[in-house]
């Protein structure tokens, strides 16, 4: 009987790691013609106007526009109109990112695709949050943890102390009968990670190795997720988004051609300990 060698991949995501060919990382594909025809984004900010690049005055809201003498409206550069832009966003994040431990991370994202030209993103929090996920899935149908606890539990053969290798696809499949780590909990609502990640993109698992003594095994097992910082037309497209103003600032800023901020791919991993005694499942 062979045993398994690790590390060891033991599932991806059909969908591949670094894909910048997604319909969600598209950037300055996008008229002013196309954004008001197609999208009927009209209404983008309260502070600018991004397609005539002229401010708003405050004057302009019904309940004022009585009561103070018109100005001449401000022409802004392209570039100021942005940065305005890039503020309004970073504040109308707040909402979706004010408890725990990683609403700063929002904000930071924000702030990557202004200046950082669609270079990837990592941050420690990111993997924190990826870990926190995995381990407070306590669902034994759908955690992946906890279904790759259940294969080694029944098919580690002690008495060689290994893992046969003719079983690796029990591996496989009890992943895939899962459900991966995503965040769309309730309180990924208002910790950041909903408005940050949300669902992911691509995802590797591999086994980094497995030690079996006489009673106990241990497993280390890694997560790699990668995920779209960036907006896809039918993200705009469906009401529970058009009607919040920071997701037309978002996708504005992205797809409209005299902005173009390219979005970025998203990394997260984490490495987490699957820990198991013999006879815990009889055979």
């Amino acid at each position: 009987m062979s045993a398994l060698q690790f590390p060891c991949k033991i599932f991806e995501t059909q969908k591949k790691m670094d894909d910048k060919n997604a319909k969600d990382m598209k950037s300055g594909d996008l008229s002013e013609i196309d954004l008001k025809a197609k999208f009927h984004l009209t209404d983008i900010s309260t502070s600018v106007n991004p397609y005539t690049l002229t401010e708003i005055p405050s004057y302009e809201h019904p309940m004022v526009q009585f009561f103070r003498p018109k100005k001449e409206v401000k022409k802004l550069t392209k570039w100021e109109c942005a940065r305005i832009l890039f503020d309004e966003f970073r504040y109308l994040s707040r909402p979706f990112s004010w408890d725990g431990p990683y609403t700063s991370l929002i904000e930071l994202m924000i702030t990557h695709m202004q200046k950082c030209g669609g270079k990837p993103f990592s941050h420690p929090l990111l993997n924190s949050a990826l870990e926190e996920k995995i381990l407070s899935d306590r669902s034994e149908e759908n955690s992946t943890r906890l279904r790759l606890k259940k294969v080694f539990d029944i098919q580690i053969y002690w008495e060689r102390r290994c893992y046969p290798a003719k079983y690796k696809n029990e591996l496989t499949e009890t992943i895939m009968n899962g459900i991966l780590p995503k965040f769309d909990r309730l309180r990924d609502r208002v910790n950041g990670m909903g408005l940050t990640v949300h669902d992911t993109w691509a995802t590797h698992i591999t086994i980094k190795s497995l030690t079996i003594d006489n009673e106990q095994y241990h497993a280390e097992v890694h997560y790699k997720v990668q995920n779209h910082f960036g907006l896809d037309d039918d993200d705009i497209l469906k009401i529970k988004f058009k009607s919040i103003r920071l997701f037309r600032i978002w996708f504005v800023l992205q797809r409209y051609s005299e902005f173009a901020f390219k979005p970025f791919i998203t990394n997260m991993e984490a490495t987490i300990h699957i820990i198991g005694r013999r006879n815990a499942v009889k055979k």
